[in-house]
């Protein structure tokens, strides 16, 4: 009934649902991914954001080379602002406004310099690719909270000067006359002294995993509808072959092909004799017939 299954075509569309099932299979592994990074930045938010602020000697290392785990820890570092090496960075949006943020080198006691993201800014109006105003830093000794994240990949696009293209530390390391910590950077807390006016606080992070448990689950779901697919239209198939084998025995049985006649046997050709004789029979019929005839 299935042997049909084993023809090339069939085999080619078995052969192209494994094929899918493989490519739906692989699209979920990579949503269970991405949602178990999802789901360590979350426990790091959770963990780390709303902690005491810990020393900056006790995240030293984790601002030379970044940490994961340490994501979003508050550090208090003390030092000054060189605004001379502040940059802003471009493409910046917050709740759907375009903008920028602004990023100071932080000097420490040390000689070593942190990087310090101190908020947003809108877009300006006065002048195309600029805000208004960039706030000032405050001057002289400082004491900064600021949490801890990791830097940004480089991005091949060009910048104006005095910006950048996104927070690549090492490349913005390489503008700066002195040594800075490129494995992380400290996202404004608190400043003190408070300076009278400042760019605008980024918000804490949602706290959402987002949608890749469901996507995974809606890949692994497609790759088994495509096996469902192919045994259904095995099924039909087999379905449709037996209905036309029935079809075809009911009209024969229905219509059944005519029996052959019995063959006529050959007459057989009468002797010499026997022409004779019926010759003579002939004429006797003749000549009784006149005697008769000339009686009457």
């Amino acid at each position: 009934m299935y042997r049909f299954l084993l023809s090339s075509k069939w085999t080619g569309w078995f052969l192209l649902a494994v094929l899918g099932a493989a490519v739906c299979v692989a699209l979920a592994n990579w949503q269970l991914d991405r949602r178990g990074q999802a789901r360590d930045a979350v426990s790091a938010v959770e963990t780390n954001y709303e902690r005491d602020p810990v020393p900056f000697e006790t995240m030293r290392g984790t601002f030379a080379s970044y940490d994961p785990a340490h994501e979003w820890t508050p550090v208090v570092l003390h030092g000054t602002y060189d605004e001379a090496g502040q940059r802003i960075v471009r493409n910046r949006p917050l709740n759907g406004q375009p903008g920028y943020e602004v990023l100071v080198p932080l000097r420490l006691d040390s000689g070593e310099a942190v990087i310090i993201d101190r908020g947003w800014l809108p877009i300006g109006n006065r002048e195309t690719g600029r805000p208004d105003e960039i706030p000032a830093a405050p001057g002289g000794e400082v004491t900064v909270i600021a949490r801890i994240k990791e830097g940004e990949a480089s991005i091949q696009r060009g910048a104006p000067e005095g910006q950048l293209a996104s927070i690549q530390l090492t490349e913005y390391a390489a503008e700066l006359d002195y040594p800075v910590l490129t494995g992380s950077y400290g996202l404004m807390a608190a400043e003190s002294p408070a300076p009278a006016a400042a760019p605008v606080a980024l918000p804490k992070p949602a706290v959402d995993e987002g949608p890749h448990l469901s996507y995974a689950m809606q890949w692994f779901a497609f790759g088994l509808l495509l096996f469902v697919g192919y045994g259904y239209a095995a099924r039909q198939q087999a379905l449709a072959a037996t209905a036309g084998e029935e079809e075809d025995t009911g009209f024969h049985e229905a219509n059944p092909a005519p029996r052959p006649g019995r063959p006529r046997r050959a007459r057989r050709r009468a002797t010499a004799e026997e022409e004779e004789d019926a010759v003579l029979d002939a004429q006797g019929s003749r000549t009784d017939g006149s005697v008769l005839g000339d009686r009457g």
